[in-house]
Protein backbone atom coordinates (compact mmCIF):
# COMPACT_ATOMS: atom_id res chain seq x y z
CA UNK A 1 0.00 0.00 0.00
CA UNK A 2 1.34 3.56 -0.87
CA UNK A 3 2.33 5.45 2.05
CA UNK A 4 -0.26 8.70 1.90
CA UNK A 5 0.57 10.61 4.84
CA UNK A 6 3.96 11.00 6.66
CA UNK A 7 3.26 13.03 10.33
CA UNK A 8 6.10 15.23 11.82
CA UNK A 9 6.08 16.00 15.02
CA UNK A 10 8.86 18.54 16.81
CA UNK A 11 9.45 18.38 20.12
CA UNK A 12 11.51 20.25 22.51
CA UNK A 13 11.05 19.20 26.35
CA UNK A 14 7.95 18.66 25.34
CA UNK A 15 6.93 15.51 27.84
CA UNK A 16 4.03 16.85 29.84
CA UNK A 17 2.04 16.90 26.57
CA UNK A 18 3.87 14.92 24.11
CA UNK A 19 1.52 11.35 25.56
CA UNK A 20 -1.37 13.35 24.58
CA UNK A 21 -0.41 13.97 21.21
CA UNK A 22 1.42 10.65 20.40
CA UNK A 23 -1.99 8.59 21.32
CA UNK A 24 -4.37 11.17 19.52
CA UNK A 25 -2.25 9.94 16.52
CA UNK A 26 -2.13 6.74 17.55
CA UNK A 27 -5.72 6.68 17.22
CA UNK A 28 -6.42 8.20 13.94
CA UNK A 29 -9.06 6.89 11.48
CA UNK A 30 -6.51 6.32 8.79
CA UNK A 31 -5.08 3.17 7.61
CA UNK A 32 -1.87 2.44 9.46
CA UNK A 33 -0.47 1.28 6.38
CA UNK A 34 -0.96 4.74 4.91
CA UNK A 35 0.58 6.61 6.88
CA UNK A 36 3.76 6.99 9.31
CA UNK A 37 3.94 8.81 12.55
CA UNK A 38 7.82 10.61 12.75
CA UNK A 39 8.89 12.27 15.87
CA UNK A 40 11.88 14.67 15.80
CA UNK A 41 13.54 15.03 19.57
CA UNK A 42 15.16 18.72 19.06
CA UNK A 43 17.76 18.01 21.93
CA UNK A 44 15.22 17.33 24.69
CA UNK A 45 16.24 16.81 28.55
CA UNK A 46 13.34 15.15 29.51
CA UNK A 47 11.57 11.89 28.75
CA UNK A 48 10.09 12.98 25.13
CA UNK A 49 12.32 10.58 23.22
CA UNK A 50 11.41 7.89 25.52
CA UNK A 51 7.51 8.65 25.46
CA UNK A 52 8.06 8.79 21.75
CA UNK A 53 9.96 5.70 21.67
CA UNK A 54 6.84 3.79 24.06
CA UNK A 55 4.14 4.20 21.06
CA UNK A 56 6.75 2.50 18.23
CA UNK A 57 6.62 5.88 16.31
CA UNK A 58 9.53 6.43 14.69
CA UNK A 59 12.06 8.81 16.51
CA UNK A 60 14.35 11.05 15.35
CA UNK A 61 17.26 12.38 17.91
CA UNK A 62 19.58 15.76 16.88
CA UNK A 63 21.08 18.44 18.55
CA UNK A 64 18.99 21.67 19.80
CA UNK A 65 18.54 23.25 17.14
CA UNK A 66 15.29 24.57 17.00
CA UNK A 67 12.05 23.73 15.72
CA UNK A 68 12.42 24.60 11.82
CA UNK A 69 15.90 22.27 11.66
CA UNK A 70 13.49 19.26 13.82
CA UNK A 71 10.54 19.71 10.79
CA UNK A 72 13.33 19.62 8.06
CA UNK A 73 14.87 16.67 9.56
CA UNK A 74 11.81 14.67 10.20
CA UNK A 75 10.97 16.32 5.53
CA UNK A 76 13.86 14.41 4.68
CA UNK A 77 13.88 10.97 6.63
CA UNK A 78 9.58 10.64 5.42
CA UNK A 79 8.61 8.42 2.61
CA UNK A 80 5.04 10.02 1.98
CA UNK A 81 3.65 12.42 -0.74
CA UNK A 82 1.91 14.52 2.01
CA UNK A 83 4.26 15.94 4.68
CA UNK A 84 1.79 16.95 7.72
CA UNK A 85 2.82 19.01 10.61
CA UNK A 86 1.45 19.20 14.23
CA UNK A 87 3.18 20.40 17.39
CA UNK A 88 4.03 18.19 21.05
CA UNK A 89 1.27 20.43 22.24
CA UNK A 90 -1.31 19.94 20.05
CA UNK A 91 -4.02 17.06 20.24
CA UNK A 92 -5.42 15.82 16.65
CA UNK A 93 -8.84 15.10 16.42
CA UNK A 94 -9.59 11.71 15.36
CA UNK A 95 -10.40 12.06 11.98
CA UNK A 96 -7.86 14.56 10.94
CA UNK A 97 -5.82 12.97 8.45
CA UNK A 98 -8.68 11.67 6.58
CA UNK A 99 -9.71 15.42 6.39
CA UNK A 100 -6.95 17.17 5.49
CA UNK A 101 -6.79 14.19 2.73
CA UNK A 102 -9.68 14.79 1.59
CA UNK A 103 -9.52 18.41 0.87
CA UNK A 104 -6.91 18.51 -1.10
CA UNK A 105 -8.47 15.35 -3.67
CA UNK A 106 -12.42 16.46 -3.42
CA UNK A 107 -11.79 19.64 -5.75
CA UNK A 108 -11.10 16.74 -8.75
CA UNK A 109 -8.18 19.34 -10.05
CA UNK A 110 -5.95 18.30 -13.28
CA UNK A 111 -3.52 20.29 -11.28
CA UNK A 112 -1.24 19.28 -8.40
CA UNK A 113 -1.83 20.68 -4.97
CA UNK A 114 -0.10 22.18 -2.64
CA UNK A 115 -1.84 21.62 0.84
CA UNK A 116 -4.77 21.86 3.03
CA UNK A 117 -4.77 23.12 6.67
CA UNK A 118 -7.28 23.07 9.51
CA UNK A 119 -8.64 24.60 12.60
CA UNK A 120 -6.94 25.22 15.46
CA UNK A 121 -9.07 25.46 18.61
CA UNK A 122 -7.99 25.73 22.33
CA UNK A 123 -7.99 23.03 24.79
CA UNK A 124 -10.85 24.13 27.65
CA UNK A 125 -8.85 26.14 30.37
CA UNK A 126 -10.01 28.28 33.22
CA UNK A 127 -6.79 30.31 32.48
CA UNK A 128 -6.94 33.85 31.91
CA UNK A 129 -3.77 33.73 29.61
CA UNK A 130 -5.48 31.05 27.64
CA UNK A 131 -8.67 32.67 27.02
CA UNK A 132 -6.96 35.49 25.83
CA UNK A 133 -5.19 33.39 22.94
CA UNK A 134 -8.84 31.62 21.91
CA UNK A 135 -9.95 35.38 22.01
CA UNK A 136 -7.47 37.07 20.35
CA UNK A 137 -7.57 34.37 17.70
CA UNK A 138 -3.87 34.27 17.25
CA UNK A 139 -3.88 30.81 15.66
CA UNK A 140 -7.11 30.99 13.46
CA UNK A 141 -5.58 29.30 10.48
CA UNK A 142 -8.64 30.77 8.11
CA UNK A 143 -8.33 34.41 9.30
CA UNK A 144 -4.16 33.45 8.17
CA UNK A 145 -5.31 32.12 4.87
CA UNK A 146 -7.03 34.93 4.33
CA UNK A 147 -4.13 37.50 4.76
CA UNK A 148 -3.88 40.16 1.54
CA UNK A 149 -0.14 39.93 1.35
CA UNK A 150 1.40 36.72 3.41
CA UNK A 151 -1.21 34.15 3.68
CA UNK A 152 -0.18 31.06 5.49
CA UNK A 153 -0.93 28.14 7.61
CA UNK A 154 0.19 27.64 11.72
CA UNK A 155 2.18 24.76 10.98
CA UNK A 156 0.43 23.17 14.25
CA UNK A 157 -1.86 22.02 11.54
CA UNK A 158 -0.87 21.98 8.14
CA UNK A 159 0.06 19.43 4.86
CA UNK A 160 2.04 19.84 2.29
CA UNK A 161 3.30 18.31 -0.93
CA UNK A 162 7.15 16.92 0.23
CA UNK A 163 7.86 17.63 -3.34
CA UNK A 164 7.03 20.96 -2.97
CA UNK A 165 8.75 21.51 0.42
CA UNK A 166 11.44 19.72 -1.08
CA UNK A 167 11.94 21.76 -3.78
CA UNK A 168 12.42 25.06 -2.39
CA UNK A 169 14.30 23.90 0.83
CA UNK A 170 12.27 23.37 3.30
CA UNK A 171 11.94 25.86 6.30
CA UNK A 172 14.71 28.34 6.54
CA UNK A 173 16.45 27.22 9.65
CA UNK A 174 17.26 30.26 10.65
CA UNK A 175 13.96 32.10 12.31
CA UNK A 176 13.58 31.22 15.69
CA UNK A 177 9.69 31.64 15.35
CA UNK A 178 7.16 32.57 12.67
CA UNK A 179 8.70 30.82 9.53
CA UNK A 180 5.46 29.40 8.33
CA UNK A 181 4.47 32.79 6.01
CA UNK A 182 8.31 32.51 4.61
CA UNK A 183 7.75 29.08 3.56
CA UNK A 184 4.03 29.45 2.31
CA UNK A 185 5.52 32.30 0.45
CA UNK A 186 7.82 30.60 -1.41
CA UNK A 187 6.34 27.42 -2.41
CA UNK A 188 3.49 29.61 -3.59
CA UNK A 189 5.59 31.76 -5.44
CA UNK A 190 7.67 28.91 -7.07
CA UNK A 191 4.68 27.10 -8.14
CA UNK A 192 1.11 28.81 -7.61
CA UNK A 193 -0.66 25.51 -6.67
CA UNK A 194 -3.75 25.95 -4.50
CA UNK A 195 -4.05 25.16 -0.94
CA UNK A 196 -7.21 24.90 1.06
CA UNK A 197 -8.89 25.63 4.31
CA UNK A 198 -10.60 22.29 5.65
CA UNK A 199 -12.58 23.33 8.57
CA UNK A 200 -13.03 19.67 9.76
CA UNK A 201 -9.45 18.75 10.09
CA UNK A 202 -9.31 19.73 13.68
CA UNK A 203 -6.62 20.43 16.22
CA UNK A 204 -6.98 21.49 20.01
CA UNK A 205 -4.04 23.30 21.19
CA UNK A 206 -2.60 23.55 24.45
CA UNK A 207 -2.31 27.01 25.16
CA UNK A 208 -0.01 28.89 27.19
CA UNK A 209 -2.05 28.94 31.17
CA UNK A 210 0.09 31.62 32.79
CA UNK A 211 0.77 34.90 31.71
CA UNK A 212 4.78 33.76 32.30
CA UNK A 213 4.62 31.35 29.84
CA UNK A 214 2.43 33.34 27.30
CA UNK A 215 5.03 36.62 27.54
CA UNK A 216 7.64 33.96 26.45
CA UNK A 217 6.21 32.99 23.61
CA UNK A 218 5.00 36.28 22.18
CA UNK A 219 8.45 37.64 22.49
CA UNK A 220 9.69 34.64 20.40
CA UNK A 221 6.94 35.82 17.79
CA UNK A 222 8.31 39.25 17.92
CA UNK A 223 11.84 37.74 17.63
CA UNK A 224 10.35 35.73 14.56
CA UNK A 225 8.41 38.97 12.93
CA UNK A 226 11.82 40.84 12.92
CA UNK A 227 13.67 38.54 11.21
CA UNK A 228 10.53 38.11 8.66
CA UNK A 229 10.64 41.75 8.04
CA UNK A 230 14.84 41.41 7.63
CA UNK A 231 14.32 38.83 5.32
CA UNK A 232 11.81 40.67 3.41
CA UNK A 233 13.53 43.91 4.02
CA UNK A 234 12.99 45.02 0.03
CA UNK A 235 9.22 44.75 0.51
CA UNK A 236 8.64 45.69 3.95
CA UNK A 237 11.45 48.49 4.75
CA UNK A 238 11.13 48.97 8.57
CA UNK A 239 12.68 52.51 9.95
CA UNK A 240 13.00 54.61 12.59
CA UNK A 241 9.60 56.70 12.21
CA UNK A 242 7.44 52.79 11.82
CA UNK A 243 9.23 51.79 15.19
CA UNK A 244 8.39 54.93 17.32
CA UNK A 245 4.77 54.67 15.90
CA UNK A 246 4.83 51.01 17.37
CA UNK A 247 5.45 52.01 20.43
CA UNK A 248 2.92 54.80 20.48
CA UNK A 249 0.90 52.33 20.29
CA UNK A 250 1.61 50.21 22.74
CA UNK A 251 1.17 53.14 25.30
CA UNK A 252 -2.39 53.43 23.84
CA UNK A 253 -2.58 49.99 24.80
CA UNK A 254 -1.77 50.39 28.10
CA UNK A 255 -3.65 53.06 29.21
CA UNK A 256 -6.58 50.86 27.47
CA UNK A 257 -5.38 47.82 30.20
CA UNK A 258 -5.78 50.19 33.00
CA UNK A 259 -9.41 50.53 32.76
CA UNK A 260 -11.45 48.92 35.04
CA UNK A 261 -13.69 46.26 34.32
CA UNK A 262 -14.17 43.02 34.38
CA UNK A 263 -15.13 39.60 32.45
CA UNK A 264 -14.08 39.15 28.96
CA UNK A 265 -13.78 42.95 28.19
CA UNK A 266 -11.25 43.63 30.28
CA UNK A 267 -9.21 40.29 29.98
CA UNK A 268 -8.81 40.95 26.58
CA UNK A 269 -7.58 44.76 26.77
CA UNK A 270 -4.87 43.60 29.59
CA UNK A 271 -4.26 40.55 27.53
CA UNK A 272 -3.42 42.67 24.47
CA UNK A 273 -1.13 44.94 26.16
CA UNK A 274 0.80 41.97 27.73
CA UNK A 275 0.95 39.99 23.69
CA UNK A 276 1.62 43.68 22.20
CA UNK A 277 4.32 44.77 24.79
CA UNK A 278 6.29 41.51 24.68
CA UNK A 279 6.60 41.20 20.54
CA UNK A 280 7.32 44.66 20.71
CA UNK A 281 10.18 44.02 22.75
CA UNK A 282 10.99 40.80 20.90
CA UNK A 283 10.96 42.83 17.97
CA UNK A 284 12.91 45.65 18.17
CA UNK A 285 15.28 43.36 20.23
CA UNK A 286 15.98 41.80 17.02
CA UNK A 287 15.71 44.23 13.96
CA UNK A 288 17.96 46.68 15.60
CA UNK A 289 20.67 44.23 16.55
CA UNK A 290 23.98 43.94 14.20
CA UNK A 291 24.77 40.49 14.53
CA UNK A 292 21.44 39.58 13.44
CA UNK A 293 21.03 41.88 10.44
CA UNK A 294 24.31 40.29 9.55
CA UNK A 295 23.16 37.03 9.31
CA UNK A 296 20.41 37.96 6.68
CA UNK A 297 22.02 40.63 4.69
CA UNK A 298 22.55 40.38 1.08
CA UNK A 299 19.65 37.71 1.02
CA UNK A 300 15.67 38.39 -0.63
CA UNK A 301 12.92 36.26 -0.64
CA UNK A 302 13.52 34.70 -4.42
CA UNK A 303 16.44 33.19 -3.09
CA UNK A 304 15.27 29.34 -2.47
CA UNK A 305 18.65 27.78 -2.32
CA UNK A 306 20.18 30.10 0.17
CA UNK A 307 19.42 27.58 3.21
CA UNK A 308 19.20 24.22 0.95
CA UNK A 309 22.41 22.37 1.72
CA UNK A 310 21.08 19.64 4.16
CA UNK A 311 18.15 18.77 1.34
Amino acid sequence: MTMEISVVVPVYNGARTLDACLEALRVQAFPADQHEVIVVDDGSEDESAAIARSFGYRVLEQDHAGEPAARNLGVRESEAKWIAFTDADCIPTRNWLYHLLLRVGQEGLDTPVMGAAGQMIGLPSNSPAARYTEMSGSLKTELHLKHPVFPYAPLGNSMYNRNCLLAVGGIDERFIQYPGPDLHHRIASRFGYPFFFAPRAVVFHDHRSSWKAYWRQQYGYGVGYAQFLLLYKDQFPWGVQRELVSWANIGSYALQACIPGKGDAGLYRRGRFIQKLAQRLGFARTYWDKDERRIWEGVSHTEDNHFKGRF
